[in-house]
């Protein structure tokens, strides 16, 4: 059974955020998955088979922590359409069948894959007491994600403050069902980017996340509406780093972004 590690949201090896993705005939059982996504350890491992034609999606797709299964990964998905694509398993635009309904894959000639997401509901939230001691910053304001993302978006004073930050990852896991996406605008456009952030998900096993699509569904609509467009650049400013191109469509959120395959091997355990 082939294995590949690609990183995903990056055009060069050993950035972006790496995720395991297998091809598989079925799903197994999940224990056998959850040992899989433990064994790769990447903040993602992703696993898909080929649905019958005819129906409403190509591929089912799931997702697993190495300790959880979660129902929305962004970076997870982009590397199983590049896979996909790569080895010629499936041509053109990849319908999955996942936990948060259809979502779609379209590859573009320079390689470039867009992402079809459901854009996140935004619930303005008070900024919960200790967060800030957490975080090691003072939030401006707090934003609930709804379920399937799960996180509080936090808006920080800076780009030099997002940045900065050395968090306790314990003490952060009392603040909401998946962790910490905190933002701030970024400090000078003209390098290619409109906002910045960094992802914290102690409770999926997860202390930062290298660079992470699901929070891109939230930060789009949060970004969009302040700084007036529908189409940004966020950069996760990760110490692996990556950028994200979002696009906000109403209920639904484009995120486009590239990947690179860096390992392929056999995986030996059934």
């Amino acid at each position: 059974m082939r294995i590949r590690i690609v990183d995903a949201f990056t055009d060069r090896p050993f950035a972006g955020n790496p995720a395991g993705v297998l091809l598989l005939d079925a799903f197994p059982e999940d224990d056998w998955l959850q040992k899989v996504a433990l064994e790769v350890n990447h903040a993602e491992t992703a696993f898909t088979h080929r649905l019958p034609e005819g129906g409403e999606a190509d591929w089912a797709l799931r997702w697993f922590t190495p300790t959880t299964e979660v129902a929305m990964c962004g970076h997870a998905t982009l590397a199983t359409a590049h896979v996909l694509r790569t080895t010629g398993a499936h041509e053109g635009p990849v319908r999955f069948a996942t936990r948060s309904g259809v979502l779609i894959a379209t590859p573009a000639e320079d390689g470039a894959i867009t992402l079809d997401f459901p854009t996140a509901p935004l619930t303005a939230v008070e900024v919960p007491d200790g967060v800030a001691g957490a975080l090691g910053a003072e939030p401006r304001t707090a934003y609930d994600t709804g379920p399937n993302v799960g996180d509080l978006v936090l808006e920080l004073a800076d780009e030099k403050t997002v940045r900065g930050l050395a968090p306790d990852h314990k003490a952060l896991a009392a603040y909401s069902a998946r962790g910490i996406i905190a933002t701030a605008r970024a400090e000078d456009p003209a390098r290619g980017y409109d906002f910045v952030s960094r992802c914290f998900f102690p409770n999926v096993g997860i202390d930062e996340d290298p660079v992470t699509g699901s929070a891109h569904t939230a930060l789009a609509p949060y970004w969009s509406e302040r700084l007036g467009r529908p189409d940004l650049t966020g950069l996760q400013a990760s110490p692996r780093s990556g950028l994200v191109r979002t696009g906000l469509r109403g209920d639904r959120t484009l995120l486009t972004g590239s990947a690179v395959t860096v390992i392929e091997g056999d995986l030996l355990a059934r």
